[in-house]
């Protein structure tokens, strides 16, 4: 997972499913960071904080939720469910390709799909 992505992204993908675990100074941090996009000096200024404690809180948080991760996985399940959600949908693809399909069978496919798109979402 961390392969593939940058860390800031990953970090990100973790506030996203831990997030609320968080103190609300780590949340704080998490946020503007991540999700506003602000410097490390921005997000000292915006809080009242040096820009070293900026830097120590996010830190912290960001090791705090990569603890969720390995002891939870929820990160980790979710993009296998992705990845098979994908499979299924091209599987999916090729069978409403095949113009021998009655109209049931093609309203059959149709319907899972829409149950893989509503599962992923």
């Amino acid at each position: 997972m961390k392969e593939t992505i940058s860390t800031v992204e990953y970090a990100s993908l973790l506030y996203d499913f831990y997030g609320e675990l968080l103190s609300e100074a780590r949340k704080d941090v998490m946020n503007l960071y991540h999700e506003d996009n602000l410097s490390l000096s921005e997000i000292a200024d915006e809080l009242g904080m040096t820009r070293q404690a900026v830097h120590y809180t996010l830190k912290k948080a960001e090791a705090a939720l990569e603890q969720y991760e390995e002891k939870l996985g929820l990160l980790a399940r979710y993009k296998e469910n992705q990845v098979k959600s994908k499979r299924a949908s091209d599987i999916a693809d090729k069978l409403l390709a095949d113009d021998n399909l009655t109209a049931e069978e093609r309203e059959s496919v149709e319907s899972m799909m829409r149950i893989i798109e509503e599962i992923t979402e």
